[in-house]
């Protein structure tokens, strides 16, 4: 068992040996609940202690905008008004952002409102250091590759089945993902995935959270039939990302049920 002190001991070590002249670009992928942001938090104090200039972005910060979304909702299909699946985030921002860091730019780093559903006003973004060195781009599906269309024919849950009988939301995701997700994904330099041990684990971590938001007595809290019904948009990449990712990430951490960490390969 290896200690979540001695995760980020072992990554701040290696992001040391990878990162060169130019800014290196750390992509971490992780499902739900599989503690990417305590990962990246934990990260971003220990790079700063060694003098490294550090930037942090999650992929859910570059959703699109709650009105772009009901768009999609109306033009697409009803489900991409859930924030989630590939086809929803702001592919050119997140570009742009990596392109303005790049040339060294003190660069305004966007952010999500979850409570309110949409995009922070850009007056209200922090800002990078200059020239900055590492980015860590962190989100439940970075570096995903997209399924072979045949993949999509069979329904892996019951949303797909009732709410997409027809193929077209996730149809439409996955060529998202096969499209202009893949030139953001080129951006990476190196690619670390926390490997949940399976999709019901992913399941459970995610009702989990909610029910300690639920404690809190806080807005916008979810039934554990809401969770349910939440995840089953995640299900099938999430499946597809755990089958395939170990084999061509950079370093694959393997976690059990607890989020322990098992081993790091």
């Amino acid at each position: 068992m290896i200690s979540s002190s001695a995760l980020v001991e072992s990554l701040t070590a290696r992001i040391g040996a990878w990162r060169g002249q130019r800014l290196c670009v750390i992509g971490i992928c992780g499902a739900q609940g599989s503690g990417k942001s305590t990962l990246v938090a934990g990260l971003v104090r220990r790079l700063v202690q060694s003098g490294v200039r550090v930037a942090a972005l999650s992929l859910d910060d570059l959703y699109l905008k709650r009105a772009e979304r009901q768009e999609m909702a109306c033009d697409v299909h009803p489900l991409f008004a859930t924030r989630g699946v590939p086809g929803t985030h702001d592919v050119a921002l997140g570009l742009a952002t990596i392109d303005a860091l790049a040339r060294g730019e003190a660069a305004p780093l966007p952010r999500f409102d979850k409570g309110r559903d949409d995009r922070v006003p850009e007056t209200e973004w922090p800002r990078s250091p200059e020239n900055t060195q590492v980015l860590l781009f962190e989100g439940w599906c970075i570096g995903a590759s997209s399924q072979e269309p045949a993949a999509l024919a069979e329904p892996v849950n019951a949303l797909e089945r009732v709410e997409d009988s027809d193929g077209i939301w996730r149809g439409h995701a996955n060529a998202a993902l096969a499209g202009d997700y893949q030139a953001l994904w080129e951006r990476l330099d190196r690619l670390v995935l926390l490997a949940a041990p399976s999709w019901d684990v992913v399941a459970t971590w995610r009702e989990q959270q909610e029910a300690e938001l639920r404690q809190s007595s806080g807005d916008r809290v979810m039934s554990p039939a809401e969770v349910a019904r939440f995840i089953q948009h995640y299900e099938r990449l999430t499946r597809h990302i755990l089958a395939t990712m170990p084999a061509y990430a950079d370093l694959t951490v393997r976690l059990d049920e607890a989020r322990e960490v098992l081993e790091i390969t």
